[in-house]
């Protein structure tokens, strides 16, 4: 049987010639991504890290001063340099006596916690860095400052418009006498009776139009926690003493002379008992909308306030004289301490000595910055207030410092006010 299928033939096809690729040499295209990344790196925003350069990130334990990491500007001028801070909130005492284990650096408000932190070391030598100061201060608001003027505790700084002034001297011997809940015979200004040491008692009604009938108190957060409330208490404490530092005297009789402790803090317990001890920072309570109904008086730092008043006044172009600040006699300057605990935090703490840029930054933010020496480093905090329409604090004629005192001496004196927990010993 045949095939019917039909034959057919293949249509002649045209050629078409192709050029032969050009390679480039391998080197060539190794070498091209350095080549580009330069060009390229100058093309990307100042906070967005160079193409070549990786970003560490940085585990930190940060009590108050953690504000100047979580601040958009200081993260961008760090992530600049290759370095991301992951902050773990704690307050300071906390951060000195629970566990490191894991951390790059720490960032204690004041030197109590910072020396508590530095003996841990076992004799490691730790970088550390102590870029700024900031004073105690405590933050109320006008007509509860006002009150205290009535009640001759308080006065304006000289020099300010008394109307608007935003901050007030205050005489922490008097005002630690509105502080103990008792009707003192010899003073007519802090009440009697039952509005003995309340604000009605002292002229609140009178000032504001309004009543308060709760007690004179100041709102600090615990004593086992925090710096700021550990150096409230120093303040309490040198005050009570007659403007001594304790553990100063009897130093010849080890045991009379912790008597002496005990007994001033037997004496000082009650005026931080009476009014609470808070886990959180005060600060930002007293900015809340809600601040004059959480406190009336909160312990807070100075720069905090005037961070607040920048922010304010670059907003509104004008100053918040709602809140004010009390500078307490004898005043209390606390200095944090940045401490590296690995090679990556050293190169943090070096940034932090040495980077012009974050040391503006910090001025920018209420800090005294030290640029040369503490006498430096008022004035360029100062101008830039100036400079944006905030009022300058004076100093205070009395220059009464308290001085903290040793560490074991403020130990005991913290633990038997806040019954404090043992501290936590870890393996570093």
């Amino acid at each position: 049987m045949s095939d019917s299928r039909p034959v057919t033939a293949d249509e002649p096809r045209l050629g078409i010639g192709r050029r032969p690729r050009r390679r480039f040499p391998r080197r060539v295209l190794l070498a091209l991504p350095l080549a580009l990344a330069g060009p390229l790196s100058l093309l990307l925003p100042a906070d967005v890290p160079r193409p070549y350069r990786s970003v560490v990130t940085i585990e930190a334990k940060m009590a108050s001063k953690s504000d100047f990491f979580k601040d958009r500007e200081v993260q961008r001028l760090l992530l600049r340099h290759g370095i991301r801070v992951d902050i773990h909130r704690l307050g300071s005492r906390g951060i000195a006596t629970q566990s490191l284990k894991g951390m790059d650096v720490v960032f204690p408000s004041g030197q109590p916690a910072a020396k508590m932190i530095l003996d841990r070391q076992h004799g490691t030598s730790a970088r550390s860095a102590r870029p700024f100061v900031t004073p105690l201060v405590l933050a109320t608001f006008r007509d509860y400052a006002e009150t205290l003027v009535k009640a001759g505790v308080a006065r304006p700084q000289p020099g300010s418009d008394a109307d608007h002034t935003l901050y007030y001297d205050l005489d922490m011997r008097r005002f630690m006498g509105l502080l103990d809940g008792k009707d003192d015979p010899k003073s007519l200004k802090d009440g009697s009776g039952r509005k003995a040491d309340t604000w009605d008692g002292i002229g609140y009604r009178e000032v504001s139009g309004r009543s308060n009938s709760g007690r004179v108190l100041v709102r600090t957060s615990s004593v086992c926690e925090s710096n700021s409330a550990g150096t409230y208490l120093s303040i309490l404490s040198f005050v009570a003493g007659g403007n001594t530092t304790p553990g100063t005297t009897d130093t010849d009789d080890p045991e009379a002379a912790s008597a002496a402790v005990r007994r001033l803090a037997e004496k000082v317990k009650p005026l931080i008992d009476l009014q609470g001890m808070w886990a959180d920072e005060q600060a930002d309570s007293y900015f809340s909308d809600l601040g004059e109904s959480i406190a009336p008086v909160s312990v807070i730092y100075e720069h905090q306030y005037l961070a607040h008043q920048i922010e304010y006044h670059d907003r509104h172009h004008r100053q918040d004289t709602g809140r004010v600040l009390l500078y307490p006699t004898p005043y209390a300057l606390t200095e944090p301490q940045l401490i590296s605990l690995s090679p990556q935090g050293d190169r943090l703490v070096d940034l932090m000595q040495n980077d012009p840029e974050l040391r503006d930054r910090a001025v920018e933010l209420g800090f005294r910055v030290r640029f040369s020496g503490e006498d430096g480093t008022s004035e360029r905090l100062n101008a830039y207030l100036r400079d944006h329409g905030i009022q300058v604090p004076r100093q205070n004629t009395d220059r009464t410092k308290v001085y903290e005192p040793a560490l074991d001496v403020l130990e005991d004196i913290i633990t038997y006010v806040g019954d404090c927990p043992p501290p936590v010993e870890d393996d570093r």
